[in-house]
């Protein structure tokens, strides 16, 4: 195990309940890499709980978005984890700010094994949500993991598609892909012999230019304002991922098999998020062919985008009271 130094002051994004006890954790997944995490407790609890693995979204730290699931989740009566992935956050692994469908996949795997064990835990009532581009992950760890009862995707990202066919599929052939791999093979030529490695950037500084795209206004909203999700640790808020980070998703559809997830899923998105088109197909995706869909849904919150369901826009667009009737019906 990795010999991690965690910050032990509060330093979330959201205010600390009075209703939980916090604590910090560590847990090793079977790439040896330590990770770290956010546990939260209802206070005056008793028996064996239900508990939740929390992750993302893509670039964020568990201080953001993550944490603010977990502790409103253990408000409710759940044991919670909220974890940093590998290579990122208070978490091990180098170098930094890279990403894996596999590794991050194991990521969540040894959440549940950590939670499976937990004296707290009923470790028959296990669930996970994936925040974005943890959603994604969230389906391909429930499509492996026969332990985890009910899932929640939460305005989520499919990484290998954007990856691989860029936003709203306008880089979807085999051209744009050569070129995209080319230039990431050539920088990896140029960064092996300096031994340097760049990054590619986070969020856009704000204010964000009027011609920008929606969704980089949305992002930036939220990673760049002091007062709703900046944190310092957070790659979407500073200097982005390792520059080829991501590359191996372009090659990795992580969804391939989501038909043959037999437990609990709900897929919830935003009306108005740009990411909505991953959702639904996802979920499509995910029902056809598939023998068990009566405890399968689609919510389509309205009037949302892809951040409010980060921390509830002004709005309190997270619709905690489903995910804990969700929860409850199925961790039982």
């Amino acid at each position: 195990m990795e010999n991690l130094v965690l910050v032990q002051e509060w330093d979330k994004t959201f205010p600390q309940s009075e209703k939980v006890n916090h604590s910090k954790i560590t847990f090793v997944n079977r790439y040896g890499i330590t990770l770290a995490a956010d546990m939260y407790v209802p206070k005056n609890a008793e028996g064996k709980l239900p508990a939740i693995a929390v992750c993302g979204p893509f670039g964020a730290v568990k201080e953001q978005c993550s944490g603010l699931y977990a502790q409103t989740m253990a408000e409710r009566g759940f044991l919670t984890i909220a974890f940093d992935p590998s290579f990122t956050g208070e978490s091990g692994g180098q170098p930094r700010y890279m990403a894996s469908p596999d590794i991050n996949t194991e990521d969540f795997q040894a959440a549940v094994d950590f939670l499976s064990n937990c004296e707290l835990v009923d470790p028959d009532r296990i669930g996970v949500i994936g925040i974005c581009g943890w959603g994604g992950m969230a389906l391909n760890v429930a499509a492996l993991g026969t332990r985890i009862k009910a899932t929640v995707a939460s305005t989520m990202y499919d990484m290998t598609r954007v990856n691989a066919n860029g936003y709203f599929d306008e880089g979807d052939s085999e051209e744009a892909r050569y070129e995209s791999k080319k230039a990431l093979n050539e920088l990896r030529t140029k960064e092996f012999a300096s031994g340097e490695y760049s990054l590619g950037g986070g969020c856009m500084e704000l204010p964000v230019p009027d011609e920008a795209p929606f969704f980089v206004k949305d992002y930036s909203d939220y990673y760049k304002r002091e007062e709703r999700g900046y944190h310092p640790r957070s790659l979407n808020s500073n200097g982005g991922w390792n520059t080829i980070g991501c590359m191996s998703f372009m090659n990795q559809p992580i969804l391939k098999y989501s038909n043959e997830i037999r437990s609990a899923v709900l897929v919830m998105h935003g009306e108005k998020a740009h990411s909505l088109y991953f959702g639904k197909d996802a979920f499509a995706n995910m029902v056809e062919g598939n023998s068990y869909t009566d405890n399968k849904e689609l919510l389509i919150i309205p009037d949302a985008t892809h951040t409010d369901l980060y921390d509830g826009g002004g709005k309190n667009a997270i619709p905690f009271d489903k995910l804990v009737s969700f929860f409850n019906e199925y961790l039982k």
